[in-house]
């Protein structure tokens, strides 16, 4: 990229929908930005100018909003949603400015969105401010999710504003650049759908579909064709969520991107000890959103997303409706196919059979009963493979919390071993594929909590960035990975998160 071209290639398309979906809202100017964290990799794949990526003071500057780079077309969009199950008919961008997409290094195009940005149209009495807690959260935890394997939004940068932020009490003020596959929710689709704006829902389905499943266009039935591709991604989501024990807090349908990425990190949290009613959400009361509830909401929110389309699935309605029942019945048999094909890959198993599933929801029992931690247990279970490989080295004697978790399997862990004999599946073959699905290291909360505190009470970002590198590497052990392993001493018992907001 030459010196003349712009520093981010801005390539806009979700304005030319019309002024229905959003309005224009120039960012607010930062006081005194300062640039706390920046994702160069992933500035790498957006194609940003080498000029934009050695000079942390443009950072600073256009990723605060106090300047606005070429070709950006800062707008808010307009959307609303179903929260804990309550329809709110206006939400949209009360925080957060677009400033515009890009086609990125694979020539796919994405959002870049600044977040905590100032007020907009839809900011409902609230500051549209951002504290620097929750702005540095979503970048750890995108990071996290995007090396676990998960799909997921990510952050390019994070900017102190130097401004207060008033919540429970004051916090400084901060600016957090999200890069997504695109910001359409289930919840923009509700906000056309309510308002009978049938003109808006079918130009929004056939940019949704042009942008990210061109390959149903065409199709008999487009608006149907659209919602099972949505639900195939959902499932696929929640299943990788369950994978590493993530649990979103709050999937409102504002909160469910039909791309099928993790959006939005305000309290989310790390499942430690097995069980799943487990919430940490200040705002769950009733547990709604608990990691064992993440799949039955999920079908929830596509069958929100199905309400929306009934007009462009059919115009019999009834019709409509059976036909969107259609698709609908299959999400069960879908997703268990897809969840316990993920418990097997945790197990060594490539494909799940009849003994394999009774064998996981055995250990699921025992792992909640004995409130063994969800990924110690499966890295105790593929140490126990190692011993079977190593003949120098017992990975069992080396790790003496992964030798406490075997002894509590008893039986158990004699049936799976059982098991992988009948299948004729050596242990290294096991080993590979268990190594491949379960991590070694998660962003536990209280690690999280304890560089986000550190990087408030110093102004220094060192310890964010020594997380970081081991969360980067969640499959293998680097010289550092063991000092973010433990589980916390409480067990998580009073541990909340806060939406942030």
């Amino acid at each position: 990229m030459s010196s003349s071209d712009p520093d981010i290639p801005f390539s806009n398309t979700y304005t030319h929908l019309g002024e229905a979906f959003y309005q224009s809202a120039p960012p607010a100017q930062a006081q005194q930005p300062s640039l706390l964290l920046w994702n160069d990799t992933l500035a790498e794949q957006l194609l940003l100018s080498d000029e934009l990526r050695n000079n942390s003071d443009l950072q600073a500057d256009y990723f605060s909003g106090s300047l606005l780079p070429e070709g950006a077309e800062p707008v808010a969009l307009a959307y609303c949603g179903h929260q804990f199950g309550h329809l709110n008919p206006q939400l949209g961008d009360g925080r957060a400015h677009l400033l515009g997409e890009v086609l990125n290094k694979d020539g796919q195009r994405v959002d870049i969105q600044l977040k905590g940005s100032g007020r907009t149209a839809f900011s409902r009495q609230g500051d549209g401010r951002c504290a620097l807690g929750p702005a540095l959260r979503e970048f750890i935890m995108s990071e996290a999710m995007f090396y676990l394997g998960v799909p997921t939004t990510r952050c390019l940068a994070v900017v102190a504003t130097g401004e207060e932020v008033y919540r429970e009490d004051v916090k400084p003020g901060a600016v957090v650049t999200r890069i997504a596959a695109s910001h359409i929710r289930v919840g923009t689709f509700q906000y056309f759908a309510i308002r009978d704006d049938i003109e808006s829902l079918n130009n929004l389905l056939d940019y949704a579909i042009e942008r990210h499943y061109p390959q149903i266009a065409g199709s008999e039935n487009e608006a149907l064709a659209f919602l099972e591709a949505v639900m195939q991604k959902q499932i696929e989501l929640v299943v990788a969520w369950m994978r590493v024990g993530f649990i979103h807090g709050v999937m409102n349908t504002d909160n469910s991107a039909i791309s099928g990425e993790t959006i939005d990190f305000g309290p989310c949290a790390m499942l430690g000890a097995y069980d799943p009613g487990t919430v940490y959400s200040s705002i769950d009361h009733g547990g709604r959103y608990a990691f064992g509830n993440q799949p039955t909401i999920a079908l929830w929110n596509i069958t929100r997303l199905a309400e929306c389309l009934l007009p462009l699935i059919d115009k019999d309605e009834k019709q409509a409706v059976e036909k969107a029942k259609g698709v609908l019945e299959q999400f069960h048999s879908d997703f268990e196919s897809n969840y316990f094909t993920m418990f097997a890959n945790k197990l060594g198993f490539e494909q799940p059979q009849d003994k394999d599933i009774e064998c996981i929801v055995e250990l699921m029992e025992l792992m909640k009963n004995q409130q063994m931690d969800y990924t110690q247990a499966f890295v105790a279970l593929s140490d126990s493979l190692k011993n079977n490989i190593e003949s120098n080295t017992s990975a069992l004697q080396e790790n003496s919390k992964s030798k406490e978790i075997v002894n509590k399997l008893g039986d158990w862990h004699s049936t799976w071993r059982q098991l992988l004999e009948e299948k004729h599946i050596e242990p290294s073959s096991a080993v590979d594929l268990m190594q491949k699905s379960n991590p070694v290291v998660i962003p536990r909360n209280h690690h999280v909590e304890a560089v986000l505190k550190d990087c408030e009470e110093s102004g220094s970002t060192q310890a964010i960035k020594d997380f970081l590198l081991v969360l980067r590497s969640p499959y293998q052990s680097l010289p550092t990975t063991h000092l973010y392993q433990d589980s916390p001493d409480d067990g998580d018992k009073y541990y909340q998160t806060f939406c942030g907001t």
